[in-house]
């Protein structure tokens, strides 16, 4: 799904920052099994690299629904869905999906909240997006193909 470029109220934004925080509760349980469920020695190394991720998708969680309530609102407690597979590539493509659809998410909610003047939210979103960046990359990695183009919002 593609985000709006324009929004039009704080509720709005509100309800685009859960759908956020909604994926970064479902990267931290993807994370946690797919740390402890890769198996093979050519894993080892991501497998590792997932856990470090799960608890910096802790932190990104904290923060956006810090600032969920910075505009009033209530934070989510569901999680997006998780994909499991009995295959390592296969979950470490479920993650790299994933992180692209964080990235292109949150490069639109910079411009929705710049266009709003919330210039803090912006700088917060700006770090966010700078670790899901090299998590983008660790998996495109671990995976032996290129860092794929993300496509911006349509």
């Amino acid at each position: 799904m593609n985000p709006p470029t324009q929004i039009s109220s704080r509720q709005e934004m509100i309800e685009l920052l859960n759908e956020d925080l909604a994926r970064e509760f479902q990267a931290i349980i993807a994370y946690v099994v797919y740390s402890q469920t890769l198996k093979g020695a050519e894993y080892s190394n991501i497998a590792e690299e997932l856990a470090v991720h799960a608890g910096e998708e802790l932190s990104h969680a904290l923060q956006i629904a810090k600032q969920i309530d910075y505009f009033n609102g209530t934070p989510t407690t569901t999680p997006k869905e998780v994909k499991i597979s009995e295959k390592p590539a296969e979950m470490l493509k479920f993650d790299l999906e994933n992180e692209t659809e964080t990235i292109r998410n949150y490069r639109a909610r910079i411009r929705q909240a710049e266009a709003m003047g919330e210039y803090g939210l912006s700088e917060v979103l700006r770090k966010i997006i700078a670790q899901e960046q090299e998590h983008f990359m660790d998996l495109a990695d671990a995976l032996g193909i290129d860092n794929p183009v993300i496509p911006q919002e349509g």
